[in-house]
């Protein structure tokens, strides 16, 4: 069953001031000078001295959540040509191979995640380098400085998920500056642009026909999206867009590469929340305040840098979904460099999370479950 939504929530100025106690469209929108702030904030911390060393073996990035993506981050920036493996570890400690020929980077926007201190520990255990990127002032930096590492201070943002970029400079800039990408301070200056003006294009005060932001969160509603991106970069902004749309609106949500989908995902579209779902209005029809089945919404992220056989197979699989009535919302990539064209497939999906929980009236975030889980594990 299917909630009643008013989409004129959206366009009204005093309910999404008071939908939103927290700000969390203000801090949505200061994206851009995030990125900025984290790219002075990780030279002062003196990154570059890694190009002085003797290139690692495999670069590891330890962290979950929004940390867990610097790496994906890291590792579509870098390309398949990038001379390092990248290896994302989302558990305690590091991978039984590290060694002093290894390099790992522990991310934590707390600076207190279990995952990053432990792999901190761990790599200071095995002679790896290590470099750190949290909050000051605290415990990951205490473990930073006894062991004499590099530690890049992120300012504190709650929820850690609106950090994003402060946390995916300073692995970029580390990256960089072991050899592994090309991305230059024109990239990421541009990159910041292309974040402030996409904010502007999705500010409250901008109605709904068009805010990008607003429509697609009109879009999804009362739908289970599934979030397929083309290439390396667009899976990268997929994944994104289901962490924000879980954490922010509450929604579940599929996210990958859309290879997958060629591999039986695609079968998804013929399935009871796909064409079913309107045989499964008739057998509910003669229920109480029933509003209508749930159905997929197919949202596409394309990216320039998709092959013609990934392009082809987008065209092929936006026609299976529409033939079956099926609704499929497309973005498309911008900007000259990997990073900025990730920048444009991340922003306006950010901003759709938020105003598709202003649009049910939830609190982006206040998340109850999240708060509790906390508690019961103390972590």
């Amino acid at each position: 069953m299917t909630a009643q939504i008013d989409e004129t929530r959206l366009d009204d100025a005093d309910v999404l001031s008071g939908a939103d106690p927290a700000e969390m469209l203000r801090a949505t929108a200061g994206a851009g000078p995030q990125l900025r702030e984290a790219v002075s904030l990780a030279a002062e911390a003196g990154l570059h001295v890694l190009s002085e060393e003797i290139r690692p073996r495999a670069l590891v990035v330890a962290g979950v959540g929004t940390a867990a993506r610097t790496g994906d981050v890291l590792s579509a920036v870098a390309g398949p040509r990038c001379p390092v493996p990248v290896v994302l570890h989302r558990s305690r400690g590091v991978p039984g191979w590290v060694g002093a020929a290894d390099v790992v980077v522990a991310v934590s926007a707390s600076g207190r995640s279990p995952e990053a201190l432990a792999a901190a520990e761990a790599a200071m255990h095995r002679g790896a380098r290590l470099v750190a990127i949290g909050a000051p002032d605290s415990e990951l930096q205490s473990m930073a400085e006894r062991a004499r590492a590099l530690f890049v201070p992120v300012p504190r943002r709650r929820p850690a998920r609106v950090a994003f970029w402060s946390l995916a400079a300073p692995v970029l800039l580390a990256g960089r500056a072991l050899g592994m990408c090309q991305v230059t301070e024109a990239d990421f200056a541009e990159t910041a642009t292309r974040l402030d003006n996409d904010a502007e294009r999705c500010r409250p005060t901008a109605e709904s026909f068009v805010n990008e932001g607003k429509s697609l969160a009109i879009e999804l509603a009362n739908t289970i999206p599934v979030v397929w991106g083309t290439s390396a970069l667009a899976t990268v902004a997929a994944n994104r867009f289901a962490d924000q749309l879980a954490a922010n609106a509450r929604y579940p949500a599929i996210a990958g590469n859309l290879i997958e989908a060629g591999r039986g995902r695609v079968g998804l579209i013929d399935g009871v929340f796909g064409s079913l779902a309107d045989d499964a209005d008739d057998f509910f029809a003669d229920r109480v305040d029933s509003a209508g089945s749930t159905k997929l919404r197919l949202v596409l992220l394309r990216d320039d840098g998709e092959s013609e056989v990934d392009a082809a197979r987008a065209n092929a699989i936006e026609d299976l979904a529409r033939e079956r009535g099926i609704g499929v919302s497309v973005l498309n990539a911008e900007g000259g460099s990997e990073l900025e064209r990730l920048a444009s497939l991340i922003a306006v999906p950010d901003f759709a999370s938020v105003y598709l929980a202003l649009l049910h009236g939830l609190d982006p975030i206040a998340v109850r479950a999240v708060s509790e889980l906390k508690e019961r594990t103390n972590a």
